[in-house]
Formats: structure tokens, sequence, C-alpha cells
């Protein structure tokens, strides 16, 4: 169980890091400044399609990315379904699940490391290309020494802005495949694939607007945690207040005695 202080300060750096991805939103050619995070975040969602086809006994071939943020993941065999829905699914689940974890500081270090040697594992495994490999282990390499060398508040905050960023861009490019699916059908994306494996029968769209609500609901839990988090808190405080005054009290009346 997580102590007060935990909670508060977990909460207190998830704002600050939510404040700094808002103010960056509407900072003229801030996208120079997040343009690493945006390659990050393709590299956890291509990560998510190589894991998904791993995991349903299919082969990854190799991990893409390019220059302009995009990223593709060949693969062969395995579960089509579940890999071409793994890749937007994954990203947000990577932040709302980092989030999670941030609230409590025994699994700060252990998250960041984590992350580290997972994509240092998908870059040596799957690298594909240069921005691959570059992408796969400078993240990979960092996440590990800023785990061992930083400050545990520094850590907290970086990671919270990543899971933060992971989050936005998740949501971000969700709502981009809305619009390409309505839209641009020529342009080959994740949910064509999947209308493309159901055989037509389930169009790109409801792909798109699908993965958008799963994303809404799984945020939806990640704030409900936090919400019962900040309220657990605030009843320990209470408990561990209230007896504290009544001492007080008691040795103040004691004293007037004496």
């Amino acid at each position: 169980m997580q102590s007060q202080s935990e909670v508060r300060d977990s909460f207190r750096l998830l704002m600050l890091a939510s404040a700094v991805t808002l103010v960056l939103w509407f900072i003229p050619f801030a996208e120079v400044i997040t343009y690493p995070i945006r390659i990050f975040v393709t590299l956890v969602h291509e990560s998510g399609h190589a894991l998904a086809a791993l995991g349903t006994l299919g082969r990854v071939n190799r991990v893409l990315l390019d220059w302009n943020g995009s990223g593709v993941t060949e693969t062969v065999g395995g579960a089509g379904l579940m890999i071409s829905s793994a890749g937007y699914l994954s990203t947000t689940l990577y932040g709302a699940g980092l989030l999670l974890l941030l609230r409590q500081v025994r699994y700060l270090r252990a998250a960041t490391v984590g992350t580290g040697v997972v994509l240092i594992l998908m870059t040596a495994f799957f690298g594909g290309n240069l921005l691959a490999w570059l992408a796969g282990l400078v993240f990979g390499i960092g996440c590990i020494v800023l785990a061992l060398k930083a400050r545990v508040r520094v850590v907290h905050f970086l990671m919270s802005f990543l899971a933060v960023q992971s989050l936005l861009n998740a949501f971000y490019d969700l709502r981009t495949l809305v619009y390409l699916s309505a839209y641009d059908s020529s342009r080959p994306t994740d949910a064509q694939n999947m209308a493309a494996a159901s055989g037509g029968v389930i169009p790109a769209m409801v792909w798109a607007v699908l993965w958008s609500l799963i994303s809404l609901a799984i945020l939806g839990v990640t704030m409900a945690f936090y919400y019962k988090s900040l309220r657990r808190r605030a009843a320990v405080a209470e408990e561990i207040s209230l007896p504290m005054l009544l001492d007080t009290n008691s040795r103040s009346a004691a004293d007037r005695s004496l």
C-alpha cells in the first residue's frame, strides 16, 4: 500500500508533466523539442505489433522507423487481428500502465529499467534500419542510465512526462486514423489491414472508432485508480491527524491542571 507522500508526490509530478506537455502544444515550433518523443512513441507502437506477433506464434522480420515519425513492422504468421490491433492499444496501455506504476516509488526504477531493456532487445533482434537502431539504443540505454544514476524526483518527472506523451500521442494518432479511414482509404493503415483481415465485412472506420473507445476506457480506468489513491490518502491522513489532535488536546488539558 503506497504511503501518503508517495501518492502526493506522484500526483504533483503527474500534474507538472501534464502542464509541461500542454504548454509545448502552444509553443511555436515545439515539435522540434517533442520530435524525439514522437519517435519513441512510434517505437512503442511498432514494438506492440512485434510482441503481438510473437505472442500469437508468428514471426517478426524487422521493425522500420521513418524520419517522418511513422513506422512499419513486418511480420509473418500469427493472429493478424491481434497484431494489427496491438499498435495503438499498446501505446495507450504503456502510458497508462506506467502512470499506475509510478504511483509507488518502489516501482519507479524497475519500470524505467524495464522500458530500456525491452527497447534494447527489440532493437537488437528486429531493428531494420538506421533510425530504428538509433532510437532503440538511445532511448533504451538512456532509460537504464536514468534509472541507475538520476535522482528519484528527476526519474519520476521524466517518466511521468513520457507516460503523458505516450497517451496524448496515441490519441492524436487515433484521431488521424479516424480521419484517414473516413476520407483517404487509399492510405495503408492498421485499420485498413483489419478491414482486409475481416474480408471487408468490418470497415476500417469501425476499427478506428473501436480502438479509440478502448483507449478512452483504458484512460478512464487509469484515472479512476488515481482518484481512489487520492481518496485513500485523504482517509489515512484523517485517521492519523485525529489521534494526534486528541493527544495534543489531552496534553494541553493536563498542563492546565498542573
